[in-house]
């Protein structure tokens, strides 16, 4: 599934797993948000739109920064997988440490 690809940016879900879903995001020339900005947003989004993961613990998130980049969406077009840019966390509960 892809979301705001009309904004600049692309993300894909790789996996749920124990509570922990994996998210691939794509930034492209339309973004200007920063990476972390970026990723806590889009893990938001998922989270709150799919039912699915409406209980998950946390997300791991994996950039591709096209933006910066511009060989890289050639590379995927291709079915070449570049190297991740940047890889983030988030923790959606706040207690989840206590």
């Amino acid at each position: 599934m892809y979301y705001r690809v009309s904004y600049g940016v692309s993300s894909k879900l790789l996996s749920y797993e124990k509570g922990i879903f994996e998210l691939e995001i794509v930034i492209g020339n339309k973004w200007d948000k920063d990476y972390n900005s970026t990723a806590f947003e889009l893990a938001n989004c998922w989270k709150s739109q799919n039912k699915e993961l409406a209980m998950s613990m946390g997300c791991k998130i994996y950039i591709i920064d096209a933006k910066t980049f511009p060989f890289k969406k050639q590379l995927m077009n291709l079915g070449v997988q570049p190297q991740y840019d940047a890889k983030k966390g988030i923790i959606f509960r706040k207690k989840i440490l206590n």
